[in-house]
């Protein structure tokens, strides 16, 4: 083996043990949303000792950080993520889920896949790109919340609106998700679902059973409310872009069995498609129940709106990131917006270009949560690749 492989062969396993490292710290720290326990702090300190101008600010509970790094002129691109994680709840965790364990080549804990792998992994990347004598253009940021898991109203949401005072506009927004499937890098998302909940209240009129003539039956009138919201027909879906509807309960608080119950409650959740916006979902709904109006009350609840990043002409973020992938895994990635909601939804304009691209997603939020240290070997690949095509 020549000298430049050998010491090709001592980066390489350095770089790995640096990026196992970083999760097994970030782990540890128990940041329950919307705690950060500590864990932006850390960021904090790292990236300030690599050159950015931070900013952290706290609103109910909620800790945010927007760092950013200026190399002149050039592309506005942020790295986004959060380090807020579910509980753990209990059951047959193989360790604490909040020591971050090594097992069978897997780093175990709360959080590993959504999405502290992905945060560790950004921020070795970041040394690694930093540390590069080449020429950089452009503005770099960083901008992390305790705030994803949870209600998202005092995260990113607030980092948005306050980059939008200080007349900050991205160019593109890199959101370290787990977006990935059977492999690292071969799913990414270019956009995502809208998300939409309702609470649908029926009023009828209660009587005895024995004289249905004389009632008119919430319960009956229930069916046909879910009748009608799931034979809607949204014409507005783009490929591989569906809007399904799920209704989520139907309550009838009756206690007797002679009684034809005067009220119901029905719950619901649209995932809608990126060929729609939360308007144009209820009033696609409004109008579905039209005749019934007079006995429903609507409320609407959590909108989330979609977003879909298109390819574009020049200083297209979608492509760079396409080439950073083929680069590490030689496969471009499938494009998708399958899935939840995720906070890119805040950053994504007109003009700013948002893509999800994270480690495998197949044990976020379960028990025993993990990601296999190869797999943030590559995905710090990819992001530093990513950061060659943006900034250099």
């Amino acid at each position: 083996m020549s000298l430049i492989s050998n010491v090709e062969l001592v980066t390489h396993q350095s770089v790995q043990s640096e990026v196992v490292e970083t999760l097994q710290t970030l782990l540890r720290f128990k940041s329950v949303t919307p705690a950060q326990a500590g864990a932006i702090d850390w960021l904090e300190g790292n990236l300030s000792q690599l050159g950015f101008d931070c900013e952290v600010f706290s609103f109910n509970h909620v800790t945010n950080l927007i760092a950013k790094i200026t190399f002149g002129e050039g592309p506005i691109v942020a790295f986004s993520g959060h380090i807020d994680v579910v509980p753990a709840a209990e059951g047959d965790w193989r360790v604490d889920p909040f020591s971050g364990e090594i097992v069978d080549g897997s780093v175990y804990g709360r959080g590993a896949a959504d999405m502290k792998g992905g945060v560790a992994a950004m921020l070795c990347a970041t040394k690694r790109f930093l540390a590069q004598n080449s020429n950089k253009r452009g503005t770099f940021y960083w901008l992390i919340t305790s705030d994803e898991e949870g209600e998202a109203e005092y995260g990113s949401l607030l980092i948005a609106e306050r980059l939008a005072k200080q007349g900050v506009v991205l160019d593109g927004c890199l959101v370290g998700e787990p977006t990935s499937h059977q492999h690292v890098g071969d799913t990414i998302k270019n956009g995502r679902r809208g998300a939409l909940s309702a609470r649908l209240s029926i009023q009828g009129k209660a009587g005895h059973v024995a004289y249905p003539e004389n009632t008119i039956n919430a319960a009956h009138l229930s069916a046909e409310v879910v009748k009608r919201l799931t034979a809607i027909s949204w014409h507005k879906d783009e490929t591989s872009s569906a809007t399904t509807l799920q209704v989520t309960g139907i309550n009838i608080a009756n206690v007797v069995d002679n009684l034809v119950p005067a009220q119901c409650e029905i719950t619901f959740n649209v995932r809608y498609s990126h060929g729609y916006k939360s308007k144009d979902v209820k009033e696609e709904i409004q109008f579905a129940l039209a005749d019934l109006a007079s006995r429903l009350t609507l409320v609407w609840e959590r909108p989330c709106e979609s977003f879909y990043t298109l390819h574009q002409a020049s200083n297209c973020l979608l492509q760079q990131l396409e080439q950073a992938v083929h680069k590490v895994t030689g496969s471009f990635p499938m494009l998708s917006t399958s899935g939840g909601t995720s906070d890119g939804r805040f950053f994504a304009n007109e003009h700013t270009q948002v893509i999800e691209c994270g480690v495998r997603n197949h044990t976020i939020h379960q028990v025993n949560e993990h990601v296999p240290i190869a797999d943030l070997k590559t995905i710090e690949q990819i992001y530093l690749a990513a950061l060659r095509n943006i900034f250099n």
